[in-house]
């Protein structure tokens, strides 16, 4: 069975706290694919069992939360945290190492982009929050400007998705390509306009 109907299998019995649920340990970093959990949400309400408008505050809520409770985890308890063998099995040494070397490199637009590679954004979280150097409302504000852009898209593509299976995943997969193709077009025009304003400070002096 496929992760698809397991999820929608488990939320038509409980709903939005079954969403929410999942979502949260989603940014626990447990291998469950957030968009397809944030689709089939979005296809029980196109069936009828939750509003779509509701469970697009549950989905920003699930996110955040998981999210923040990573980089909570990381800020409380700063390196020990790598003792416990959950998060030491997503942040090895090696991860935490180039992610320090990402934050040097790109800077709070790393907490940004994290939210669109699975893989890496538990890591990511965990270590912002180990460094100290992010306070916690900007972390919020740059998880929160990405989750804006990704958890609508993946809500109400599987509402207007819940009768047609095919068309749904057939979206799915070229849904998760544009979303890459928005933030990509985001951080060039964000780098275009840091640039610009380097080069007129430069002029200046």
């Amino acid at each position: 069975m496929d992760t698809l109907q397991i999820l929608l299998d488990f939320f038509t019995g409980y709903g939005y706290v079954a969403v929410f649920a999942v979502l949260l340990v989603c940014g626990f970093g447990v291998p469950i694919p957030e968009d397809i959990t944030l689709v089939a949400g979005g296809v029980i309400s196109g069936l009828g069992y939750t509003n779509v408008h509701y469970m697009f505050v549950v989905g920003m809520a699930g996110v955040l939360v998981g999210d923040g409770c990573m980089f909570m985890a990381g800020r409380i308890f700063g390196e020990k945290v790598l003792r416990f063998k959950p998060i030491s099995r997503i942040l090895t040494q090696e991860r935490f190492e180039a992610v320090q070397e990402k934050f040097e490199k790109y800077g709070n637009w790393v907490l940004f982009v994290a939210r669109f590679l699975p893989g890496l954004r538990s890591p990511i979280f965990i270590t912002a929050g180990m460094t100290r150097r992010v306070p916690y409302w900007r972390f919020l504000l740059m998880d929160g400007f990405a989750a804006l852009i990704s958890v609508p898209v993946w809500v109400y593509l599987g509402y207007y998705g819940a009768a047609n299976r095919d068309w749904l995943m057939m979206m799915v997969h070229r849904g998760q390509a544009g979303i890459l193709s928005v933030v990509a077009l985001l951080l060039l025009g964000v780098g275009f306009v840091w640039y610009r304003r380097r080069r007129m400070a430069c002029v200046k002096k």
